[in-house]
């Protein structure tokens, strides 16, 4: 079933510039599966005539040959032979879709189209876009100053999962708190959001109990795409979902060696499975990095479905076992959608641009409570670091001015440990929660606090 289009307006008007232009263009477009690359370039050449080829495993020369002979007379006279193929394609928009299969094929079409491009179409108006989903394979064999299509390309988009906002596009009348949940199971996908349906809870649990249900496979899908041996790759993912963020955590859950586990959290990060983050203004190859997976699908799909499939499987499985802890679950997805609101928003709330946002965490002895590490759950700064705001983010409703007065303060705590302390920069405290009384706001924003709630954002 083919997506609906909707948001990426950005990425769509970079496209459609480079197809109107009056010269050559070699357009590269990546990112993992699910993600919409498809959707994009279809709604770019809506209008258009156009030749579009999903590359297979095997016999890619006989189905182009067949796919432009449905469109062009006299095609099928043609010799299987790249060369000439594109000689008869010249001037027009040419998409070949999941390219690295044609590399798997054979690896000399790379060296084919570096000299049909070079010798034949780099003084038309034909425009080429070479899309593919195996994002290690599209960055070494396409991308890199290795390959022989190095140079060539005139624009390069690698597509990601839409921010929190974007999302609102597939459910306009839902509320910000179901949209949140909703969220927490989709991330920005396009491909699962346009699975989801309302109810949520109601959908979810009709669908763990299909037959057919994409839930419980799709993980699977997603890794046999990418790996061939998928089984320690699920336990480093499942070791990481339930909050084993640093090496030495994801060790002992998974009880493998820690230079065993190097090459295969090196390839999860090439693979956009998981992600590696360093706290706030930490060089970057500080030993302090900890590991995330890289979406909220990934993430939900560890946590619960995992651990849970025999029950799936055995179509006994209750969805309210994920009810009863979801809320604590979406701590760390409300934390991604305000960032998003904060990059989207910061002139309103901050009154400045932010150049730099993340958590900061470290370690010290001095700590309350017996505890030696503290973390910041998000820290925003403006140029030079002369104006700064330190949130704590909660997705809980605060119902008393006392709790929220003392988040704070243990906040204001927290953020002397920031480093490059400097009486000139200008320091702000603040608080995201799921609901806050609109008279504690209004209180504490009187003393300059920054206090918001999902009503507020989605007001702003």
């Amino acid at each position: 079933m083919l997506q609906r289009f909707v948001n990426r307006e950005r990425e769509l008007k970079i496209l459609k510039e480079r197809l109107k232009s009056n010269s050559f263009e070699f357009l590269v477009i990546y990112g993992r599966r699910r993600v919409g690359k498809t959707a994009l370039i279809l709604e770019s050449v809506k209008n258009r005539e156009y030749i579009y080829y999903l590359a297979t495993e095997k016999k890619n020369l006989e189905k182009f040959k067949e796919i432009c002979a449905q469109k062009i007379k006299n095609f099928e006279d043609l010799k299987n032979d790249w060369e000439a193929y594109f000689r008869n394609l010249k001037n027009k928009i040419i998409i070949i879709d999941e390219f690295p299969n044609l590399i798997k094929e054979s690896s000399n079409v790379l060296s084919e189209l570096q000299r049909i491009v070079d010798l034949t179409l780099a003084p038309t108006k034909t425009k080429i876009i070479l899309c593919g989903s195996r994002i290690s394979m599209m960055e070494s064999k396409v991308l890199s100053y290795q390959s022989p299509l190095y140079g060539r390309r005139t624009s390069q988009l690698k597509l990601k999962p839409m921010n929190f906002y974007q999302t609102r596009g597939f459910f306009p009348k839902l509320s910000l708190e179901k949209l949140v949940q909703i969220y927490g199971f989709s991330d920005g996908i396009p491909f699962y959001l346009e699975k989801v349906r309302t109810p949520f809870w109601k959908w979810l649990g009709q669908d763990l109990n299909k037959e057919d249900s994409f839930i419980r496979t799709e993980v699977d899908f997603l890794l046999k795409y990418e790996f061939q041996d998928v089984s320690t790759y699920k336990e480093i993912l499942e070791a990481i979902a339930f909050g084993n963020t640093k090496i030495n955590e994801i060790k002992n859950y998974t009880k493998l060696k820690a230079t065993d586990i190097s090459p295969y959290i090196k390839n999860l990060i090439l693979t956009d499975f998981v992600e590696k983050r360093i706290s706030i203004f930490e060089r970057p190859k500080s030993r302090k990095a900890r590991y995330y997976l890289k979406d909220n699908f990934l993430r939900f799909w560890f946590r619960f479905i995992y651990p849970n499939l025999s029950l799936i499987e055995e179509r006994v499985f209750n969805v309210d076992k994920i009810k009863r802890e979801y809320n604590q679950y979406l701590g760390l997805i409300f934390e991604k959608a305000v960032r998003d609101f904060l990059i989207l928003r910061s002139r309103k709330i901050l009154d400045f641009e932010i150049t730099n946002i993340g958590k900061y965490w470290g370690k010290r002895d001095d700590l309350p409570k017996g505890r030696n590490e503290f973390e910041i759950d998000l820290i925003a700064a403006g140029e030079d670091v002369k104006k700064v705001a330190f949130f704590e983010i909660k997705w809980k409703e605060f119902k008393k001015e006392e709790d929220l007065i003392r988040a704070i303060q243990n906040l204001k705590t927290l953020s002397k440990f920031f480093p490059r302390q400097n009486e000139e920069r200008k320091k702000r405290w603040g608080i995201f929660a799921k609901r806050i009384p609109d008279k504690i706001k209004e209180k504490l924003r009187r003393h300059k606090y920054l206090i918001y709630d999902l009503e507020d954002m989605r007001t702003l």
